[in-house]
């Protein structure tokens, strides 16, 4: 009974450190990204407060009102964050842009600590990333569109890390919201949302390659040859018959690999492999995410579908798989 009290005991200071030294972490790093955080504002404010007083005023017209020439063509990229700031600054004035920036920075560097700790399981080496992270985009910490956009950015490994993990769905409904989110507030960088799938994209690739190339083609042909070889010399029998278990071995394996494989293209919901063939549903419900942008006729909201990664999905999931209707 002792020895089971002196553990929970232990656990119990374990679990208490740990929630220490997070604390402490969370607050020194909401000091150094606040003190990283500009007292000076940058020229874009000034400008995405304006667009946001147009906005508030006159809707979104789609034409550039600053513009030297007259009716010219404009899309808001980040109209939601210019409707946002506007209304910052009319409430607060600058005083209050630069505290909710000095905010989204410490959200920023609390974002990036906790993501790494949820990660990696080691409080003081993502302490350490995090202030290195963050003095080195320190350039970049200003009242822009682009600071919202990093925490996404930050949230978007996240979701696609635990989904892989645990494939909860309240981590794919967060997939889809995000990419929502950067069309509005930053849709310039919309297309880097999907850059952060990529090395997701190739390591499923790798591994495949890994299973069909390696094993297949080049170590069976390698094993074929030596066994050759050996037949044909004298008092090699013990090398022979040993060659020829390692190939049988390993012909075996293979097959079991293909039968694995057939059985998750039939039923792709299930799919469950040390290299976290998860990834491809990520990539399918990331296919079937929305996200808004304006039509330039009328300053209205319309739906728009991502056909390329629709056609992917069909590719990676198996035709069975697709069974949503096309989004028009």
């Amino acid at each position: 009974m002792s020895t089971v009290k002196n553990k929970e005991v232990s656990k119990t200071k374990k679990i208490n450190s740990i929630i220490k030294f997070n604390i402490m972490a969370i607050i020194l790093i909401a000091i150094f990204c606040i003190a990283l955080t500009p007292v000076t504002l940058q020229n874009d404010t000034f400008y995405t407060i304006k667009i946001g007083e147009h906005i508030v005023k006159d809707g979104i017209d789609m034409q550039d009102p600053f513009s030297w020439h007259e009716n010219l063509a404009y899309t808001y990229p980040h109209w939601a964050y210019d409707v946002i700031t506007y209304f910052i600054y009319n409430s607060f004035g600058m005083t209050g842009i630069y505290v909710t920036t000095c905010i989204l920075s410490a959200i920023l560097g609390i974002s990036i600590y906790l993501v790494n700790t949820k990660l990696a399981k080691n409080q003081i080496l993502s302490f350490l990333i995090t202030i290195g992270v963050m003095y080195l985009i320190r350039g970049y910490i200003a009242a822009r569109a682009q600071l919202v956009t990093f925490i996404l950015f930050i949230l978007t490994i996240f979701f696609i890390e635990k989904f892989l993990e645990s494939k909860k769905k309240r981590y794919a409904i967060g997939l889809i919201i995000i990419p929502i989110l950067i069309a509005n507030l930053h849709l310039a960088v919309f297309p880097f949302y999907f850059v952060l799938y990529l090395p997701y994209i190739a390591q499923y690739i790798i591994a495949c390659f890994a299973e069909t190339i390696i094993y297949r083609k080049t170590t069976v042909r390698q094993l074929k040859n030596k066994i050759k070889k050996l037949s044909k010399m004298e008092n090699q029998e013990e090398k022979l018959s040993e060659a020829k278990k390692e190939l049988k071995e390993l012909e075996e394996k293979i097959d079991k690999i293909k039968i694995k494989r057939s059985k998750e293209l039939q039923n792709p919901y299930k799919i469950k492999l040390n290299r976290n063939t998860n990834k491809l549903k990520v990539l399918a419900g990331y296919g079937d995410c929305i996200c808004i942008a304006y039509n330039e006729k009328n300053p209205i909201y319309e739906i728009i579908d991502t056909k390329t990664l629709e056609y992917l999905k069909g590719i990676f999931l198996n035709k069975r798989y697709h069974k949503m209707e096309n989004i028009k």
